[in-house]
């Protein structure tokens, strides 16, 4: 409850315990074994926060933490209890609380995100354990996507991004150093580890701005914001990732305020020990450098686990207000936690802490808040207050008609996958793939027309040797044929000189034998009369062709 300006949350005897505003964000703790009333606890603290306007976070890893959004229900145990405490003249009402449901899976309620980029490098290398040579190549990677403006919001941008800088590592080598690819592989799976966890969900837009839970309703009561952790705490690597990123966040956005008088914002981690029990050893010392930074923020924390021994001793130095449940000691490890438990308060002489520890019933703690100059408190053994709100859990359909009825819906309820490192990479990838496609075709088409060109020439040159031997076979033909005319006209002109020499011998043969029958005759006939003319006409007329036979060459 919230009375009188200060947080009251438990009575010892007649005297009613209450934790400072003021001092609220020194931060704190609730530890207890199963089953003695540390959810309550949360519940009373987390319902006086927000009754006292404060802002309240809180990781739900069971479940039972869902009903602050409902009233409380009124009973007979609860009547005798309220009646016990006095609460009635306190103003104690069984009420609703203004209630955000946040799950980073994004099933059972509004989707809790944050962007690579918001993540950061430096966070990113602790949680996937790098060494410091791997670290340097993830700062070269956001580097290289900051110079290039490729964004990195989601997981498949960081994925794309280490893809592409490890196949371009040569060149980028000679602007920002060496790149090993052996370390980039590395990032890789340790990413692609982080997805099967859930990494690929968390990682995304809308991002939660933080300032969205620094709110209060209309009647001034602080908003109670729980994250759906039962699904959440199965992967202790995503949970401690949340819970770093998101005390970074608040460490970075936050001014500094120092004590102010009530804090900006309480944060409650249930079963912490789950948080710290396989946590890195980097992230350890990045937590505990956050929790002892950000009480400056108006920031406080709030660890609950079963014994105090599940917190690194540097968280454990910063939890200034504690209320310790009963512890159990079966074992010698479990006394060397008791005693550890007991000594961590300022000792009370009306009894034995580490007795009482022991004997303490459900419901009832030993507190020890900080008080107005900063010193704890001594150790009080007190009885908790019940809750207002319903005590376990509600049901999906009344989960979901919260969860829809948010104020926050419409601002987180749909994811945006704008252009980042992934689709700009892809884009690049498949122009690269068309260009190299127009180049295929471009060489193709300049293949095709060489060999167009080459069978063009051929062809031509084809028509032109058939032209040249047609041309050649033409001339041939004429040369031939002209030279048969002139054979011809040869024969021709020969055979006409033959006829005309024929011609010629004949008549010369005709005229000699003329002549020489005509002489023969004369002398013939003056020899021998009649038979001697015939004789010699006809000897005159053969020897006068003889003669001019063999003048012309017949």
């Amino acid at each position: 409850m919230y009375h009188n300006g200060k947080i009251f949350i438990a009575k010892d005897g007649d005297e009613p315990l209450c934790l400072l505003c003021d001092k609220a964000n020194r931060h704190g703790l609730i530890a207890g074994a199963t089953g003695t009333g540390k959810t309550i606890t949360l519940k009373v603290l987390a319902e006086s926060f927000s009754d006292a306007g404060v802002p309240v976070f809180l990781a739900d890893v069971k479940g039972d933490l869902a009903g602050m959004s409902r009233c409380g229900t009124d009973s007979e145990d609860m009547q005798k209890r309220i009646a016990r405490f006095g609460l009635a003249e306190c103003g104690f009402n069984y009420h609703a609380y203004p209630t955000n449901y946040w799950d980073i899976f994004a099933e059972t309620g509004l989707p809790l995100r944050t962007t690579i980029t918001e993540m950061g490098p430096v966070l990113l290398a602790q949680l996937l354990e790098l060494t410091p040579t791997q670290e340097d190549i993830l700062n070269i990677v956001f580097r290289i996507a900051d110079d290039e403006g490729l964004l990195l919001l989601d997981s498949k941008d960081l994925r794309s991004m280490l893809a592409y800088v490890a196949e371009n590592a040569k060149e980028y080598s000679n602007s920002y150093g060496n790149i090993n690819k052996a370390s980039l592989n590395v990032i890789q799976r340790g990413m692609a580890a982080l997805e099967t966890q859930g990494a690929n969900v968390f990682f995304g837009e809308p991002a939660l701005n933080i300032r969205d839970w620094i709110r209060q309703d209309n009647t001034g009561k602080g908003y109670i914001n729980i994250l759906d952790s039962r699904s959440l705490i199965n992967n202790p690597k995503m949970y401690a990732m949340f819970l770093l990123w998101l005390l970074s966040e608040l460490f970075e956005v936050l001014p500094e305020v120092g004590d102010a008088e009530k804090p900006k914002l309480i944060f409650f981690f249930d079963e912490a020990h789950l948080l710290f029990s396989d946590a890195p050893k980097p992230l350890l010392r990045k937590i505990e450098q956050v929790v002892k930074l950000i009480r400056s923020k108006g920031v406080g924390v709030y660890f609950i686990t079963q014994n105090p021994a599940d917190i690194p001793d540097g968280v454990l130095a910063q939890l200034g207000n504690k209320v310790q449940h009963a512890l159990h000691a079966y074992t010698p490890a479990d006394m060397k936690g008791l005693k550890a438990a007991a000594d961590s308060f300022r000792a009370n002489p009306a009894f034995d802490t580490r007795e009482v520890l022991q004997t303490l019933g459900t419901g009832e703690a030993l507190v020890s808040f900080l008080l107005e100059d900063g010193t704890p408190s001594m150790v009080r053994k007190a009885s908790i207050l019940p809750p207002q709100s319903r005590m376990g859990t509600i049901s999906e359909e009344e989960r979901m008609a919260e969860v829809n009825g948010s104020p926050l819906f419409y601002q987180y309820s749909e994811t945006i996958d704008r252009d980042s490192a992934y689709e700009l990479l892809q884009r690049g990838e498949l122009q690269k793939t068309e260009q190299a496609q127009e180049e295929a075709e471009r060489i193709a088409a300049e293949k095709a027309a060489e060999k167009a060109r080459i069978a063009a020439e051929k062809a031509a040159e084809k028509e032109r040797l058939a032209a040249e031997k047609a041309a050649e076979k033409a001339r041939i033909a004429e040369e031939k044929a002209a030279e048969k005319e002139r054979l011809a006209a040869e024969k021709a002109a020969e055979k006409e000189k033959e006829r005309k020499k024929a011609a010629l011998t004949g008549a010369a043969k005709t005229a000699a034998g003329t002549v020489g029958r005509e002489l023969g005759k004369t002398v013939g006939g003056a020899v021998g009369g009649k038979f001697g003319k015939t004789l010699g006409g006809n000897l005159g007329a053969s020897l006068g062709r003889g003669i001019l036979g063999t003048l012309f060459g017949k």
